[in-house]
């Protein structure tokens, strides 16, 4: 099973302590400890069509910037775990870039937040094609495995924007229910059947449906 993106919540915990006491190096760490996942993050939900133009680098940059510059509003109430904060941040600015580089008059890029197809299959898209096509995985060879990775990932970049999200965040990004509920402003029940209903969708397009937003 694959783990989440996101540091260890113990580590951040006591640096957060460190932060609320006026440690510059506790915050320092404190951010650079998520850099990498933020990395991933952004590399992951960055439309492919502005990869291009965008340096993941540079997003990641400006997110520590604007986290740094934010972090005693979020220490005075932290309504949400730290990374469930930074990562909203991170979502924001990301965006912000699609909103900047649009590809035509007709479609903004905003709206087609797909995976990032290029370079080798991730494992978590591995796992989930595993889920989904009811062990075809196993035994497979490399290449079935990788074929089949890939109509998953195309199947996922299909989606609508908050059946894709949800996806992500809890095959990609390892997010709990919990957590999840807690970055949408959901209930975990509510979080619980949007994702469910998100996976009915997913399995549609996976068995040849053109339309899985017939689901209600």
């Amino acid at each position: 099973m694959s783990k989440s993106i996101w540091p260890d919540g113990d580590q951040t915990a006591e640096l957060l302590v460190g932060a609320r006491e006026g440690d510059s190096v506790a915050v320092d760490q404190l951010l650079d400890r998520h850099r990498e996942s933020l990395r991933r993050l952004v590399g992951m939900r960055l439309d492919r069509r502005i990869a291009g133009r965008v340096d993941v680098s540079d997003v990641v940059q400006e997110v520590l910037a604007e986290a740094s510059r934010r972090l005693h509003t979020y220490l005075a109430d932290p309504a949400m775990a730290f990374h469930l904060w930074i990562r909203q941040i991170a979502k924001d600015r990301i965006i912000d870039a699609h909103r900047r580089h649009r590809v035509s008059a007709k479609r903004s890029v905003d709206r087609e937040q797909g995976l990032v197809a290029a370079g080798p299959v991730d494992q978590s898209t591995i796992e989930l094609a595993a889920q989904l096509c009811d062990g075809q995985l196993t035994p497979a060879a490399a290449a079935t495995q990788r074929e089949l990775a890939l109509h998953v990932q195309d199947a996922i970049a299909q989606l609508e924007e908050k059946d894709r999200d949800i996806i992500l965040m809890r095959h990609y990004e390892q997010l709990s229910n919990q957590e999840i509920a807690a970055a949408l402003g959901l209930t975990e029940p509510a979080a619980s059947m949007r994702y469910l209903r998100a996976l009915k969708k997913l399995r549609k397009l996976l068995d040849g449906v053109t339309d899985p937003s017939e689901e209600p």
